[in-house]
């Protein structure tokens, strides 16, 4: 184990443990998510600002003292993480805000955050010996877990909803996966992945209950603060499904300024599918998280039943932020206009953080004055259905070329006769 761990806590109950413990806590059972503690004194000594200026490495492994990892551990060939943090000055005027950047995660290697998550379970699942790993998704976790267990050489079993779209589960099969495709519902092959893990002795990479993996997840925050210099935005909108990624990017800032390299944190925005919300009323009525049964076209935060609730609702009352829902037609327009201003195609989960952002600051949550940034976690390829829908079809042209110029006009690509005849 790396030397600045020094052991885990309780969510609910906050009572200590060694790493030694399993999944969750033993007091409280599945529902005692546990989170990581490192010792932040010897932290904060080790770990400058100069001394990250300093190295080359352009991964999220630049942050390994800040990481659950040993030193001398095997780490998977796919470079994760470093992805760009970009100004997105159009966006910010069609947002509404006086200045919005872009965290574009779309970029990692099988195209989403969750690499992030799953490049660390893979490290743990070897650390441990384990040359199985498994988990249960609705198609980005089962992906960046699939291809990071083919490039440690462990086998991977996945299981997936009936709802999860074709290109994550063609990008399983790719990676070598066994998929499991579960006739029901996430919750559904959540639970069958519990039992197989325990029955076979597989290693457990599920987010919701694994702490391991929420800390892959904190490195994209750790970046946005580099990458700005160290200067935080006032905001930062990002989508809630289970809740592990928002809890994961809050608890990088709170460490930052914990061991002095980030003089202030910026505020969290978490934004649900408004048929996806069970977050989003916990936060609202401070009181236990009640399942639903998502209906939802961002298939990635469809969660119903989402384990990490606690860590996500502490992360955005700790923040000082809030919590918005969006429609999906609110998706499916972020989605258009998002690639539209920006050149960055993001899947309907990824909008929704997008879409949650503009509400946010139409009803005043959000300052107009204020300096933003969206975390779009996923590419917009991962689910080209989706897509279609926000964007419609292309125009239909014959070899010929009849009816191009009026195609043309319309679009306003070439002058109309109109326009012409008062030029």
């Amino acid at each position: 184990m790396a030397n600045f761990v020094t052991g885990l806590v309780c969510v609910l109950c906050r009572t200590q443990f060694s790493t030694r413990v399993g999944y969750t806590c033993p007091r409280c059972g599945i529902t005692g998510i546990l989170d990581v503690q490192y010792d932040y004194p010897a932290m904060a000594k080790a770990l400058t600002r100069k001394k990250l200026a300093a190295r080359a490495d352009p991964t999220h492994w630049r942050y390994r003292e800040l990481l659950p990892i040993d030193d001398r551990a095997q780490l998977p060939s796919l470079a994760v993480g470093w992805t760009p943090t970009m100004a997105a000055d159009r966006l910010a005027r069609h947002i509404g805000v006086r200045e919005l950047l872009i965290k574009d995660d779309g970029r990692n290697p099988t195209g989403s955050l969750k690499d992030r998550a799953s490049s660390v379970g893979v490290v743990k699942a070897a650390e441990k010996r384990r040359k199985i790993i498994a988990c249960a998704s609705t198609g980005n976790a089962a992906s960046s877990l699939a291809g990071m267990a083919a490039s440690m050489g462990l086998r991977s079993a996945i299981f997936v909803p009936m709802r999860a779209p074709e290109p994550k589960v063609t990008q399983l099969l790719i990676f070598g996966a066994t998929v499991l495709r579960v006739g029901g519902s996430y919750e559904q092959a959540y639970e069958l992945c519990q039992q197989s893990c325990e029955r076979w002795g597989w290693y457990n990479r599920n987010c919701a209950i694994n702490p391991y993996l929420v800390e892959g997840k904190k490195t994209v925050g750790l970046e946005i603060a580099e990458q700005l210099e160290w200067k935080p935005p006032d905001w930062i909108a990002m989508s809630v499904g289970d809740g592990c990624t928002i809890a994961g990017a809050w608890k990088a800032f709170r460490e930052l300024k914990t061991i002095g390299l980030i003089a202030r944190t910026p505020r969290m925005l978490g934004v649900q599918a408004l048929g996806a919300a069970p977050v989003t009323a916990a936060f609202r009525t401070h009181r236990p998280m009640e399942p639903i049964e998502p209906k939802t076209i961002a298939d990635s935060i469809a969660v119903g039943v989402p384990r990490n609730w606690k860590k996500a609702v502490m992360a955005i009352e700790e923040s000082g932020g809030t919590m918005i829902n969006v429609a999906d037609d609110e998706i499916l327009d972020a989605m258009n206009y998002t690639g539209r201003l920006t050149g960055v195609f993001a899947e309907p989960a990824a909008a929704t953080a997008v879409a949650g952002l503009k509400r946010a600051v139409a009803e005043g949550l959000v300052p107009r004055t204020c300096r933003a940034l969206a975390v779009v976690t996923g590419s917009g390829l991962k689910d080209v259905r989706a897509a279609r829908r926000a964007v419609g079809n292309p125009f239909e042209v014959p070899p010929d070329g009849s009816g191009l110029e009026e195609i043309l006009a319309r679009q306003e690509l070439i002058p109309t006769a109109k326009s012409a005849a008062h030029s």
